[in-house]
């Protein structure tokens, strides 16, 4: 019989001696020993029921709504009857008994629906709960609030109007998951027929909203619709959710010994066999690859550069923000210099300094194995901050920075008379800290005159104007006391009435 978490192995039975002779009965008792140390055995490997209480729950409970459990156990069903907590009049609690099991469930309470679902004390997102069979049978847990109501601490979502949830419980049939999705449309989707690139992010619960953020969010909606507002065309923006404890499993396709990972490839086939086709079936998308990009922080910048390189046929825009390249180790850059450049792409790099020295060298570590993968200085850009930080209020700021460079067709550079041959130049380093020089043959001497713009065409002023004699001449441009940021910038290098205009890569001070 079983008595809580121990097995007592009964006796043999007793046998009336004149009914046995000696073999048979040594048989007997080695086939009911086998029989009884398989049983013992078996029992091992599975646990008893657990009983799950729940002390408390938050005080603006609407009274007559039910609670419920939802699990790895129940396929995550918000609202499965037979899954419904019974309440304990006498002790003023709320229990269930969830059935004889092994390894570790995860498993959130509900009131019927995910909009519904718990949350922290401030009405925020909280990660799935779990419990290992073997660690005793009742546990005892209170509800602190509800992502739909105050939450005990006066939570209000923040997301703009034009963001919805696709679906609470979108199913993930590569991790046998289910994860909210939210959708970011422009403002006037509604009010025309035209088509959208797509950005594809990762820990949704984090970028959009701070009532459901971990530690505030990226405010994507806000930038968005403010740069609609001065003319921006806009894009789609799908973030799934991160999946709490498996957030780590998930965002890597590599094992780390101490941490985790290893679901990254099921991760990343869910996003483009699952849900972009399903995207791009309920939205006015354009599901090409030059229109698809693919961003995160952290993890999520680890999984994004995983991403954009292995599947270019699917993304040629990457953003990946204070990625933890250390998860990986070598097998990230591995994987840059294995796959190699496939077809033209633009990844943006974001660091901030004050996230300790060893995250910056990652950063620019990617970048080399990115360019001596291919990729040209006009693909990658890689951008440090001296007070950034690991946070979403970094990632907030720098946000649309990303999304222009990623986005926004780069001005186009033509000379002021075509008829006539724009003088030879190259600039060099590229990317430039400090010191940007320039050699430049002419045909005569001439008025020679440099301008700096960024990739829209807004002038960061003319730094050199002067006569240049003929030949090949260097020139040395200072950047330094410029006012430039970190960025992509095209050097315009105008010799009579022709132009030469060449990209360069300023990584900033």
């Amino acid at each position: 019989m079983q008595t809580g978490s121990f097995i007592e192995i009964p006796n043999y039975f007793t046998i009336p001696k004149p009914y046995l002779c000696k073999n048979f009965q040594m048989k007997f008792l080695q086939k009911t020993q086998f029989l009884l140390l398989l049983t013992f055995f078996t029992c091992l490997t599975s646990f008893g029921q657990v009983t799950i209480i729940v002390n408390a729950i938050p005080a603006n409970t609407p009274p007559g709504d039910p609670i419920y459990i939802a699990g790895s156990f129940n396929g995550w069903d918000p609202g499965n009857a037979g899954y419904q907590l019974t309440k304990d009049t006498v002790n003023n609690t709320l229990g269930i008994v969830i059935a004889a099991g092994t390894g570790t469930i995860s498993f959130k309470f509900t009131r019927g629906s995910w909009p519904k679902v718990e949350a922290n004390a401030n009405g925020g997102f909280i990660p799935d709960r779990t419990f290992t069979y073997g660690n005793g049978d009742t546990i005892n847990l209170q509800i602190l609030g509800w992502e739909d109501l105050s939450g005990g601490g006066g939570g209000q979502t923040s997301a703009a109007p034009n963001v919805s949830i696709l679906s609470d419980n979108v199913y993930m049939p590569q991790l046998n998951r289910y994860r909210r999705v939210w959708v970011y449309v422009p403002p006037d989707y509604a009010l025309n027929s035209r088509t959208y690139p797509v950005l594809y992010m990762h820990d949704g619960q984090n970028v959009f909203d701070s009532y459901t953020s971990f530690s505030g969010e990226w405010k994507v909606d806000e930038t968005l619709n403010d740069l609609y507002a001065s003319g921006d065309s806009g894009i789609i923006v799908v973030a799934v959710d991160n999946g709490g404890g498996a957030r780590l499993d998930e965002y890597s396709p590599w094992v780390n010994p101490s941490y985790g990972g290893g679901q990254g490839d099921l991760y990343v086939d869910f996003l483009i066999n699952t849900l972009k086709p399903h995207i791009d079936s309920l939205y006015r998308t354009r599901p090409g690859r030059e229109s698809t990009g693919i961003m995160g922080s952290s993890m999520g910048g680890l999984i994004s550069t995983y991403a954009g390189i292995k599947f270019q046929q699917t993304f040629s825009k990457v953003g990946a923000f204070s990625s933890a390249y250390w998860f990986a180790g070598a097998k990230a850059y591995q994987h840059i210099t294995s796959t190699g450049k496939q077809a033209d792409m633009r990844i943006y790099q974001l660091i901030g300094n004050q996230e300790g020295a060893s995250y910056v060298a990652d950063m620019h570590r990617m970048e080399d194995s990115l360019h001596a993968a291919g990729f040209g200085v006009d693909e990658v850009l890689s951008v440090e901050k001296s007070d950034g930080q690991h946070s979403e209020w970094f990632w907030a700021r720098e946000f649309e920075a990303a999304y222009i460079w990623l986005y926004r067709t780069p001005a186009a550079s033509t000379a002021i008379d075509p008829k006539l041959t724009p003088p030879a130049v190259r600039l060099y380093p590229n990317p430039v800290r400090e010191q940007l020089y320039l050699k430049i043959d002419l045909q005569k001497t001439q008025k020679v005159t440099i301008e700096i713009t960024d990739l829209s065409g807004r002038s960061a002023g003319i730094i050199f104007s002067d006569t240049v004699q003929a030949g090949h001449q260097k020139l040395t441009i200072n950047l330094k006391n410029q006012g430039l940021t970190a960025g992509i910038y095209l050097c315009h290098v105008k010799a009579g009435n022709t132009e030469a205009v060449k990209k360069f890569s300023y990584r900033g001070e």
